[in-house]
């Protein structure tokens, strides 16, 4: 009985020291606080997509066929193609697992570069208000450096040549969004969109549970704002 009752004191104490207003932590505590909070849920993220599987065998990430090939999958596998439309999401997601490490670099970077300014728009924002900043800080440098790994990857599978070629002419009549007028194109852009998910998904758990943080800064500036 006594142990229970110090779990729920200490529970109520620990919900008290969370509940400080932020006005009370400085400029510097809450910035550094924040920036490790990005840095550590950037790289669990990067973490979680970039290995085998990482964005196969997780249904919220999983790439699927462009589109295009969607709407014509079922003809595809009654035409005998059903091997290369199944290798052709392999290749896809396999590419972007190949990608996704390349973003840690970049991602660490945009932490670094945060103005105060920023960091404040990001603790009083809404719950991906630290995602939207690294989409917007990151997207175009991402969209590069991913885009010829995606391409050597999905190159070797011969659905996504044909796709190419029919998409690409497609695309110049207007008949296919510019974004899905290649393969490599289309993967790089649901492999950012992946890495951005799951970002905010980190983001998401620590405002709900900041004393699940590891660094004690960060249990301090995200408890404040409970």
């Amino acid at each position: 009985m006594m142990q229970l009752l110090g779990l729920l004191l200490g529970t109520i104490i620990a919900s008290a020291v969370a509940a400080a207003d932020l006005s009370s932590i400085s400029n510097t505590d809450a910035t550094n606080g924040l920036k490790q909070a990005l840095t550590d849920g950037s790289a669990a993220a990067v973490s979680k997509l970039g290995t085998a599987g990482g964005f196969l065998d997780n249904p919220k990430v999983k790439i699927p066929l462009p589109p295009a090939l969607q709407r014509i999958e079922s003809a595809l596998r009654f035409a005998g193609m059903r091997k290369q439309a199944d290798d052709l999401v392999v290749a896809m997601n396999r590419a972007a697992e190949a990608a996704v490490p390349e973003a840690k670099t970049l991602l660490v970077d945009s932490v670094r570069q945060m103005s105060v300014q920023d960091a404040k728009g990001i603790l009083t924002g809404g719950d991906t208000a630290a995602t939207d900043y690294f989409r917007r800080t990151t997207q175009t440098q991402l969209t590069q450096r991913f885009l010829p790994i995606v391409k050597k990857a999905t190159d070797q599978v011969g659905l996504a040549e044909q796709y190419n070629a029919l998409a690409g002419q497609a695309s110049q009549l207007g008949l296919l969004k510019k974004d899905q007028s290649t393969v490599e194109g289309y993967v790089t852009q649901k492999a950012l969109d992946g890495l951005y998910v799951m970002i905010a998904e980190q983001e998401k758990a620590l405002r709900q549970n900041p004393l699940g943080a590891t660094s004690d800064i960060v249990k301090r500036v995200f408890g404040a704002m409970r």
